[in-house]
């Protein structure tokens, strides 16, 4: 083969370079899945025939639903935010104008907004080798944080593998608390259980941040790592969690293989043993809501539980960190039964989301998971409570739906600081009520 002549070496050097170029801009963010066209609607049914249609088409489509999180939960007048990839836009704006559903658009290309929810300062603003905790971080970023924050606080710090995913990645926990050699009772935070919910991820990193930096100078918090352990672990979904970064950023479930299906995951907060795959869980391996093939049938879920039902005496506050819709949930969600200590606890959600309006006028909803939004059995805190841990409660974290799962990184500071207001009167209520 001849060489090259220079001109014709440039003009395929730039045909190179335009085509990396090109799979470059196709590339939203870190994620390889392609979501340039796909849209996000808001829409509310307003008949039984609407809303039957609409689970009809899903049962043809398999839609992306974002609000609820499936078809078995539409209400009639509840908002609905749905996802609708471009290959199915046409098909839906048919069904749209056929059943007279009105609609408004809430993200105009999935795909811009993917790319764009990275605009927190840039990581060369920061001190060499220092985590930003106003930035998404993948979950190696995670891990070698978990690690320098025992080597930073040793006093305060310590880190455990607390079980492996279906893939074999570790899944490690944090514990923060004085060291006296008495035995405490402990205060329990999980994020990332579901996976696109990056926003819930970095609250936990700035939680443990705020604990350790506020030690001696915060009377509360100084309170709480003195009197009690409290556990925290960053990412329970490890393997969907990276798969978000790999892949596919709009990824909720596990990892795991489910046997005599192509479809792979389950929906690790369906996967509790708690009314386990009856309202608002599906027994379908290709649904965003795929209860598994059991209870406790991912290992993430389970190390989880083995870790809360060993320590179910001591521990007494569960908090799992979810994203989005601005609520603070109480038990139950898996049915209309109104828990033991509702009055106690809805009384403390009413504190908690008043304190957090107080800094950027940011409204929470707050009540019985059920009741406030849609049954979904299976659930982490129904389990919790269950288990005897009174203050078991869950977090949907900003926004409404303008951003939905793709909160820019911008936001992370207020909806962290702000949220920490609302644990500060959960953690006060927690050390004063000793049960």
């Amino acid at each position: 083969m001849a060489p090259l002549r220079p001109a014709a070496l440039i003009l395929r050097l730039s045909q190179l370079l335009l085509l990396l170029l090109g799979l470059t801009w196709a590339l939203p963010g870190p994620s390889q899945e392609d979501f340039r066209g796909n849209q996000v609607l808001s829409l509310t049914l307003t008949s039984q025939a609407q809303l039957f249609a609409l689970q009809q088409l899903d049962q043809v489509v398999q839609l992306d639903f974002w609000q609820p999180e499936s078809a078995s939960q539409l209400r009639l007048g509840e908002e609905v935010h749905l996802h609708v990839p471009s290959a199915s836009g046409s098909r839906v704006a048919e069904w749209l104008a056929q059943h007279g559903v009105t609609h408004r658009l809430l993200i105009q290309d999935v795909a811009e907004r993917v790319r764009s929810q990275f605009d927190g300062a840039s990581s060369s603003s920061l001190a060499r080798g220092a985590h930003s905790y106003e930035k998404y971080h993948t979950l190696d970023e995670i891990y070698q944080w978990t690690s320098n924050m025992v080597a930073q606080y040793p006093d305060l710090v310590t880190k455990t593998e607390i079980g492996t995913s279906s893939e074999g990645r570790s899944i490690p926990m944090l514990t923060i608390s004085r060291k006296t050699g008495a035995s405490k009772k402990g205060f329990f935070v999980d994020c990332g259980i579901h996976a696109r919910e990056w926003i819930s991820t970095a609250f936990c990193q700035w939680f443990v941040k705020e604990l350790v930096e506020g030690y001696g100078s915060s009377e509360t918090l100084t309170r709480l790592v003195d009197e009690m352990d409290v556990f925290v672990v960053p990412v329970i979904n490890v393997d969907g969690y990276a798969f978000t970064w790999s892949k596919d950023r709009m990824w909720r479930k596990t990892r795991s293989h489910n046997p005599g299906s192509a479809c792979i995951g389950t929906d690790p907060n369906r996967n509790w043993d708690s009314n386990w795959c009856v309202e608002g869980a599906s027994p379908n391996p290709c649904a965003e809501t795929f209860c598994g093939s059991s209870a406790e049938s991912e290992p993430e879920v389970k190390a989880v539980a083995d870790f809360l039902r060993g320590r179910s005496s001591t521990i007494v506050a569960y908090l799992s960190m979810h994203a989005y819709s601005q609520l603070l949930l109480l038990p139950y969600a898996g049915s209309y039964q109104q828990s033991e200590h509702n009055n106690e606890l809805s009384s403390l959600a009413k504190r908690a989301t008043k304190a957090l309006s107080s800094a950027y006028g940011t409204k929470y909803r707050y009540g019985p998971a059920s009741t406030t939004i849609y049954l979904a059995s299976g659930g982490s805190f129904d389990w919790a409570y269950d288990q005897g841990i009174r203050y078991s409660m869950t977090f949907e974290l900003r926004d409404t739906g303008r951003h939905g799962f793709l909160l820019p990184e911008s936001q992370i500071r207020a909806t962290c600081e702000e949220t920490m207001l609302a644990y500060e009167v959960i953690v006060q209520h927690v050390l004063d009520h000793p049960y």
